[in-house]
């Protein structure tokens, strides 16, 4: 049985969500072996914690951990595998961080557990597409979600990258998402939602994306960006992943001009400093 988190922690995500002045940063996390930037570095649950603190200490608002690849091809893992990866993590990570938890997955039975261990907000990169007992979970939680727009599977998102109206097909897949959520018992308060950069997007769709955020804005929920580290910064500068942080820092700091209210980011003390200056001049 799902029981709620930690009253503190789902005090400090509401508040997180509904601030105005200050851009939400999330950190990475990924405990996967095959990840497309941090390949498999962290796959153990103490150098996971020891990464989870430092990027708290350069200005993290939240931690998102993730145990299930979504680079394009990424071949899928089963449910017990995504608990195996995750949950020692989740379970270490919250007795000892200052900043809320969340669980990037896209399964309803994972996102339970995180929940129950402590985890606040679930991470959906499906929109709530893959799995429908997902957003019931949250909602007996009384948990945050990001709902994400994604094309496909990771192994088919990229074959097809025409859209008739990016943006528009985008905002209506997004709200349909945040209806399933709400019909559901999610707080309205506590839900993100994120245009999907670099999934199901070519080069140019993602240059698009970041310059319509303002559009996004109308669904009357916090925009979530990103563009960390992505394939298209890549295409774009001919910088291999781990040389990407100049692209990544102006990719969030453009995407916070036009009106993100969250990054989310490999590289925290640099993406802290670059939207805190960007928001500013917002």
């Amino acid at each position: 049985m799902t029981t709620a988190a930690r009253p503190a922690t789902l005090e400090k995500v509401a508040k997180t969500f509904k601030r105005k002045e200050r851009i939400i940063v999330i950190g990475v996390l990924n405990v996967t072996p095959d990840s497309f930037s941090d390949d498999g570095q962290f796959d153990s649950v103490d150098q996971a914690v020891r990464r989870c603190l430092q990027m708290v200490a350069e200005g993290a608002d939240i931690i998102d951990i993730g145990g299930e690849s979504s680079r394009p091809g990424a071949v899928p893992v089963t449910e017990q595998e995504e608990l195996r990866r995750v949950m020692p993590v989740i379970e270490k990570v919250v007795e000892s961080c200052s900043v809320p938890i969340s669980i990037d997955t896209c399964k309803a039975v994972v996102a339970e557990a995180a929940l129950h261990a402590g985890a606040a907000i679930v991470n959906d990169i499906s929109g709530l597409e893959n799995d429908p007992d997902l957003a019931p979970v949250v909602a007996r939680s009384n948990a945050g979600l990001v709902v994400m727009h994604k094309r496909g599977t990771s192994q088919t998102m990229q074959n097809d990258t025409h859209y008739d109206d990016l943006i528009g097909e985008i905002i209506s897949y997004l709200d349909n998402a945040v209806a399933m959520a709400e019909r559901a018992g999610v707080d309205p308060d506590k839900i993100i939602i994120d245009p999907g950069i670099g999934f199901g997007k070519d080069v140019t769709g993602n240059l698009e994306l970041i310059k319509s955020i303002d559009g996004f804005c109308q669904l009357g929920k916090p925009v979530l960006v990103g563009a960390s580290r992505k394939s298209f910064i890549g295409r774009i500068t001919g910088a291999a992943v781990n040389d990407r942080l100049p692209g990544s820092l102006a990719a969030a700091a453009i995407a916070v001009i036009y009106g993100a209210a969250a990054v989310r980011a490999h590289d925290v003390a640099a993406t802290r400093q670059a939207v805190d200056l960007a928001i500013r001049l917002r």
